[in-house]
């Protein structure tokens, strides 16, 4: 699923990011080569993001 149409970003990018260690999606956007553009996106990807870090921080 596409999380950022503008820079067509998926959330499986959103949430390797997130495991490697980004901390907000601006910081991701700029590892994936731009940064948002009209920001509709950023409460998404923030949410991504926080599911990603939950997901790590459950013991398997």
């Amino acid at each position: 699923m596409y999380v950022c149409i503008c820079n067509r970003y998926r959330e499986c990018e959103i949430r390797d990011l997130a495991a490697g260690g980004a901390k907000s999606p601006e910081e991701a956007y700029s590892v994936l080569g731009s940064g948002p553009r009209c920001g509709r996106c950023l409460p998404f990807a923030r949410q991504v993001m926080d599911e990603a870090a939950a997901a790590e921080t459950v013991p398997r």
